[in-house]
């Protein structure tokens, strides 16, 4: 190595470092990947956590004991996610066949002029017995793995339920925790990286729940003026999909676009496109930079290119929880720069004997 030029010696220094990191990743992703049943859980009590922490640091303020703020925030999260799961499910229950029967026109039109021979939905309707035949057994296990991939949710979904409870009454013991496992003197440095990560995931969590909601309350004002079918589930779909920056309401708008194509006609799809551009410009523009200003600002390419990693490793889930996870990582990146930059500005000692 002595004989290499310093720039050789530095790339390859680089490259070594690069791998390293490269390596651990991915030992860490495979290992998340193997217990994700209660990595998942964690992740997602994390998430809530810091969601629901502005609620029960209010509670204990105003005097409640900290299990009962604890208790009582939880049981507030299950009833507003309940409560909004409901209107969901019964919004798209109520207006689903709507929505299906639009959509299924769309798909026949595009079958009948741009589909082949042999490859309509007709076709395939008429051959339905002979598929069911076909593929029954492979339907019959699948839904017996789907059967038990609800179960697994499930039970993740409380598991988290409990975290979070136990997350906010113990959050004061996870810095004393942090404290006893950090070596030599880094316990500082560990806790402004771990304070930092969190305020970001914080900050994103409820920015990106107040900005759904404001994008599904216009979507569904505009759709309702037009007079579009399965308006109310259109609207809950997209505020669930705003949780999946920028890909979430690509898909969603598109359904709506779709949907008033095959049931309102070319102009009012047009319409239905004007108004989610509309709202897309008014979240960049005006929500994103004004709600979340505090926060960690990512690039939309990098949000892009987090969301892709987050789906190729765990799918869906994935895709929600790569942007918080991201927004804790720059966070922590923030904190170290701005200490180094501190270090940097400071002062350097005087001699002795000057």
């Amino acid at each position: 190595m002595q004989f290499l030029p310093d720039a050789a010696r530095r790339f390859a220094a680089w490259c070594v470092v690069l791998l390293l990191a490269a390596g651990v990743g991915w030992v860490g992703v495979r290992l998340c990947a193997e217990f994700r049943t209660a990595v998942t859980p964690v992740l997602l009590a994390l998430l809530g956590t810091a969601l629901l922490g502005p609620l029960y640091r209010q509670l204990v303020r105003a005097g409640v004991q900290a299990s009962v703020a604890a208790g009582l925030t939880c049981v507030a999260v299950v009833a507003v996610v309940g409560g909004a799961v409901y209107i969901v499910v019964a919004a798209l229950v109520d207006t689903g066949a709507e929505i299906l029967a639009s959509l299924r026109r769309a798909a026949k039109g595009v079958a009948r002029h741009f589909g082949a021979a042999g490859t309509s939905l007709d076709d395939l309707a008429a051959n339905a017995r002979q598929l069911l035949g076909k593929f029954g057994g492979t339907a019959a296990s699948n839904v017996i793995s789907g059967v038990s991939v609800v179960a697994e949710s499930i039970a993740m979904a409380v598991l988290a339920l409990l975290l979070v409870f136990f997350f906010l009454r113990d959050s004061h013991r996870a810095v004393a925790g942090l404290h006893s496992l950090a070596p030599g003197g880094s316990a500082e440095l560990l806790e402004a990286i771990a304070r930092r990560s969190f305020a970001a995931v914080e900050g994103f969590m409820r920015g990106t729940t107040f900005i759904a909601l404001i994008d599904a309350l216009c979507i569904t004002v505009g759709l309702l003026i037009l007079r579009v079918p399965g308006a109310i589930g259109l609207g809950a779909l997209v505020f669930v999909g705003a949780y999946i920056p920028y890909l979430g309401a690509f898909l969603s708008g598109a359904v709506a676009v779709l949907v008033a194509l095959a049931d309102r006609g070319f102009v009012i799809a047009l319409w239905v496109l004007g108004v989610v551009l509309a709202v897309q410009v008014l979240e960049g523009h005006v929500l994103q930079p004004v709600i979340q200003s505090r926060t960690v600002q990512m690039h939309p390419a990098v949000v892009m290119v987090t969301i892709t990693a987050g789906a190729s490793v765990a799918g869906v889930l994935g895709m929600l929880l790569a942007v918080p996870l991201t927004a804790a990582a720059f966070g922590a990146v923030q904190e170290l720069r701005g200490r180094q930059a501190t270090s940097s500005d400071a002062p350097a000692p005087e001699p002795p004997g000057s």
